[in-house]
């Protein structure tokens, strides 16, 4: 997890747009060391490419989008949090939509498609920001923040007044055999009065029971039932893994949220980066950690205990 890193070769997908409800074709490519994730829109002319970074998030309402130059891609979050899971730091990826198709509703399409395929290490080590001192954000609804640690960790609470989902909590020391099992599966989740909404207003039209667990008021509706008891917030912790990818680089800290979403991630990564005080950028050769930025000392070691849980 030290080193950047690559898929081996490129690799076609196709599924059906979360919005438009239409076919989007999408091809994963390799990229070069330090070109990180880049998106390009293939329906479009001219300059028609995005680079996945938090200076370029236009939109945080339903989903995460992307933005530069006039163009557009939404609901990247589920194939950024599955590159992070599987510590994917450059790849070039090819649409011919605005959006990145829904699949399953979750990201394990695409952790199943990147094992498949392999990946390649790359020679130069990736920088890892280590939170120093805590951060936090809030709105009406919910709080996120940064706390410091040895590790990767995350904590997320999510309490909904439906009598399937209320109150879960569920944390983890992050790393990729924990996000492939436990993570990665968990599908995106609403309320069939709100799917009606959106879609009687031209939203969500290609929302349904094949890429979303969706409740009425007492009860889940797919026949298939939940994949775990807590479905739920394990899919909001693999939305949040995949808006912090948009940070540049992985986290040492401890992530933890109560009722966040795409809004609050995307404000936290703000705030944590106008208090330069509270954090420093680092590498690692041969296991040793190397700084770019330091405040102060902190008792991090070996890259093993930071990201194999």
């Amino acid at each position: 997890m030290y080193l950047q890193k690559t898929i081996k070769t490129a690799v076609k997908c196709s599924g059906i747009g979360l919005h438009t409800g239409r076919k989007i074709n999408m091809t994963i490519k390799p990229a070069e060391v330090d070109e990180g994730v880049v998106f390009c829109r293939r329906d479009l002319p001219g300059n028609n490419k995005i680079n996945a970074g938090l200076h370029n998030v236009f939109d945080t309402t339903l989903a995460t989008t992307l933005g530069m130059n006039g163009t557009r891609v939404s609901t990247v979050e589920h194939l950024l949090s599955a590159f992070s899971g599987v510590g994917i730091s450059n790849a070039i990826i090819e649409i011919d939509s605005f959006e990145i198709p829904i699949m399953d509703g979750s990201a394990r399409p695409f952790v199943d498609l990147f094992n498949k395929i392999g990946t390649r290490i790359q020679s130069k080590p990736r920088k890892f920001m280590v939170i120093e001192k805590p951060v936090s954000v809030c709105d009406e609804q919910g709080k996120a923040m940064f706390l410091p640690s040895s590790k990767f960790e995350i904590t997320y609470d999510i309490d909904f007044d439906h009598p399937v989902v209320e109150k879960q909590s569920y944390h983890m020391v992050f790393s990729p055999e924990m996000y492939e099992k436990n993570i990665c599966f968990a599908r995106t989740f609403g309320f069939l009065r709100d799917v009606e909404y959106l879609q009687a207003r031209g939203l969500a039209l290609g929302g349904s029971l094949e890429n979303a667990v969706v409740m009425d008021d007492e009860k889940v509706l797919n026949k298939e039932g939940l994949r775990s008891p807590d479905e739920f917030v394990k899919h909001k912790i693999l939305d949040a893994i995949g808006d912090l990818f948009l940070l540049g680089m992985p986290i040492v800290g401890h992530f933890k949220a109560y009722k966040s979403g795409h809004r609050l991630n995307n404000l936290l990564l703000k705030e944590i980066l106008a208090h330069e005080e509270c954090w420093r950028v680092v590498h690692y050769f041969n296991g040793e950690e190397r700084n770019e930025k330091s405040y102060s000392s902190f008792p991090l070691h070996t890259i093993s205990e930071v990201y194999a849980g």
